[in-house]
């Protein structure tokens, strides 16, 4: 297997297990789902000149994409990993690492960009919020991209 489909792979890997964290603290804690992703989804519509229809219709496409958005950046966040990495240079704890930076980034500087999210006001609530997670996806991963080389 070819490291292009390895990161693929574990950023699939990586993307559920950070979906299911995130659902898991909203149980947990009795927090609505955030509302970033659609915002995002707005915003870039906006800026390219897309329309997302009307009404009931452009919030049914906002709920669908924003998602979309998250499942690109942990694909994106594997990829990217596939290509650092090569065939597993990195030892596991370095990899998970790399892959949890990868995916922070990869959500967070395009939503901090279109102005939706300023990462220096957040509390530690919203910083675990959000860290957790991506430590879950980094550890994955980093685990499924070694077990594929």
């Amino acid at each position: 297997m070819d490291r292009i489909t390895r990161g693929l792979a574990a950023g699939a890997a990586g993307t559920t297990a950070l979906n299911m964290v995130t659902y898991l603290d909203m149980v947990v804690r009795g927090r609505p789902a955030s509302s970033t992703p659609e915002q995002s989804v707005e915003k870039l519509a906006d800026v390219a000149g897309v329309a997302l229809g009307e009404g009931e219709k452009a919030e049914n496409r906002k709920a669908g994409l924003g998602p979309l958005l998250g499942f690109g950046t942990g694909l994106g966040a594997g990829l990217l990993y596939g290509l650092l990495a090569g065939r597993g240079r990195f030892p596991r704890p370095v990899g998970a690492v790399v892959l949890t930076g990868l995916a922070m980034a990869g959500s967070s500087a395009p939503m901090t960009v279109l102005g939706l999210t300023d990462p220096r006001e957040w509390s530690a609530s919203d910083w675990a919020s959000d860290v957790v997670p991506h430590l879950a996806y980094g550890a994955v991963a980093a685990l499924v991209y070694e077990a594929l080389t």
